[in-house]
């Protein structure tokens, strides 16, 4: 021990073991991390290049925002395991502003702009509009992306890949929607990538069911990452000539036509003019706003996968997502959010810290840097089979049957919010879900604005309704709470009892007060008792 001072001590074998447990902890979810981030950066690759290409802007604008959503947020984050990068819910807002504003290099001034509001947004403490989401919502967000992943992946599992890979929306760009892509891929299917799709499947089932727990390696060596190499080995011997097997490109991941930041101009500033146009500010906000919603609500729903059940703080997430935009603005990448697809796949994978997000963006950026002729040889199929386990495991038919369970109050939201997502996209569905949520809320409150306690006669031969005002009583009790006292015969006696109220909004105050004062031209008396409110 080193005494500094009269009162400084630093006890430096505490310090030590300090440290050995911080570095023992790291350790030992190394393993896990590093497996998991392996597959995310598999998972993610394909989704950078297809929201990219779905938002009408540079293919390698979508890596870029892989790569700082990982590296970057995901050290700023205070979640263990979001991950952040480009959102297929912004495709259509990026592509209809880049045409408002005139260029991508203009709509980048849009970007930053957004991340100082998202930043903005976090230091006023805005994150507690997440726990506004209720569980039905969030259930329903994770099972519609789940079906939705299973959809959109089976064109490319049979070797239909006209699509972008990462489009997300139910009406795609090329004129085709979700249904019409399946039809048009099982009248247009190859029969190269179903093999491919098939052994990729078997492999991962197999592993999961079979392997991962009869050795450490199998959980450091995952499925996905087996079946990638396989499927890049499989292109590389058909491409040689070595086997009878034929992949068209189409079929293939491409990363900009196999050229890496040659072709690309980082820091593209727009002009100063660009900053005064109203146009960039309506644009910043809309991006902000829903990025800053799409982001919560994941975070809402990846700290419900988490098997530790850790909280994420909201408001350091939107600072982070914030500081991550206005980098994207200023490198030339699309705005990010925190990312269902990519965050579950990293849960379902094993990852046990942030640790794996950050190594997800490193390995984008050396796949960008050095591997784009390797990248560029693994098929869409084995990615396809990938994704349609995580699908999946988001949508698993034990879901459905514990949000039937739990009543219609639920399972309606959750059922809409998984309608709007397939059919629209994920942002109307969340709405539609949020919509059908606050009905049935406002319809409880409908309800149970009051208790009938008893009803009997007085000595007067009266009938005395003994009425029990509920906790909080709001706007949308009046109908329910005047339809009873209207409905009072004449000759009888109410009482309402204000014992359990604690809010009772104006509206009311003033109904029963003008209830109170007519009631007499009926005969009918009402007392008001446990009342605390001096207005009535």
């Amino acid at each position: 021990m080193l005494i500094l001072g009269n009162n400084s001590l630093i006890n430096y074998s505490t310090i030590s073991l300090n440290l050995s447990g911080v570095t023992t902890q790291l350790f030992k979810n190394l393993k896990s991390d590093f497996s998991s981030s392996i597959v995310v950066f598999f998972v993610a690759l394909p989704l950078c290049l297809g929201i990219a290409l779905a938002s009408n802007a540079p293919l390698m604008s979508g890596l870029l925002a892989g790569i700082i959503g990982g590296i970057f947020v995901g050290f700023l984050s205070g979640s263990q395991l979001g991950v952040s990068g480009p959102a297929a819910g912004l495709t259509v807002i990026v592509s209809s502003s880049i045409l408002i504003l005139g260029s991508w290099e203009n709509f980048l001034s849009a970007v930053i702009l957004a991340g100082i509001i998202q930043f903005a947004f976090g230091h006023f403490k805005l994150g507690f509009l997440a726990y506004f989401f209720p569980l039905s919502v969030i259930y329903g967000m994770l099972s519609g992306i789940g079906i939705l992943i299973i959809l959109k992946q089976i064109p490319h599992a049979i070797g239909y890949d006209t699509s972008a890979f990462g489009e997300m929306d139910f009406t795609q760009l090329n004129n085709e929607n979700t249904f019409s892509s399946l039809i048009n891929a099982i009248n247009n299917f190859d029969i190269f990538p179903i093999l491919i799709f098939i052994v990729s499947m078997a492999i991962l089932i197999f592993w999961e069911k079979k392997l991962i727990n009869k050795r450490d390696i199998f959980k450091i060596l995952q499925g996905p990452i087996v079946v990638v190499f396989l499927g890049a080995i499989v292109t590389y011997l058909s491409q040689k000539g070595l086997l009878n097997f034929y992949l068209s490109p189409d079929h293939l991941v491409s990363i900009n036509g196999g050229k890496a930041f040659s072709d690309y101009q980082l820091f593209l500033m727009p002009s100063l003019e660009n900053f005064i146009n109203v146009e960039t500010y309506k644009i910043a906000l809309l991006i902000a706003v829903v990025a800053s919603l799409e982001t919560l609500l994941c975070l809402e729903a990846t700290d419900k996968l988490d098997p530790e059940k850790r909280l994420s703080p909201p408001n350091k997430e939107l600072k982070a997502q914030g500081l991550g935009n206005i980098l994207c603005g200023f490198v030339g990448a699309l705005p990010l959010t925190q990312v269902i697809v990519r965050s579950s796949a990293n849960i379902n994978f094993g990852a046990k810290t942030k640790n794996s997000a950050i190594l997800h963006g490193f390995w984008l950026l050396i796949a960008i840097l050095f591997l784009i002729p390797l990248m560029s040889l693994i098929p869409l199929a084995s990615l396809s089979a990938i994704l349609m386990i995580v699908g999946y495991k988001l949508a698993k038919p034990s879901i459905f049957k514990d949000m039937f369970r739990s009543g219609m109050e639920q399972f309606i939201p959750f059922v809409i919010t998984i309608g709007g997502i397939i059919l629209m996209n994920l942002l109307s569905g969340i709405i539609y879900g949020l919509i059908a949520g606050l009905l049935f809320s406002l319809y409880r409150s409908y309800k149970n604005s009051y208790e009938v306690v008893d009803v009997m006669s007085n000595k007067n031969g009266l009938h005395r309704h003994h009425l029990v005002l509920a906790e909080e009583v709001s706007f949308f009790g009046k109908a329910t709470i005047m339809e009873k006292l209207n409905s009072l015969p004449t000759n009888s006696e109410v009482v309402i009892d204000f014992k359990n109220n604690k809010y009772i909004a104006m509206d009311i105050k003033i109904a029963l007060i003008d209830f109170k004062t007519n009631a007499s031209f009926r005969n009918i008396k009402v007392d008001f008792i446990n009342n605390k409110d001096k207005e009535l």
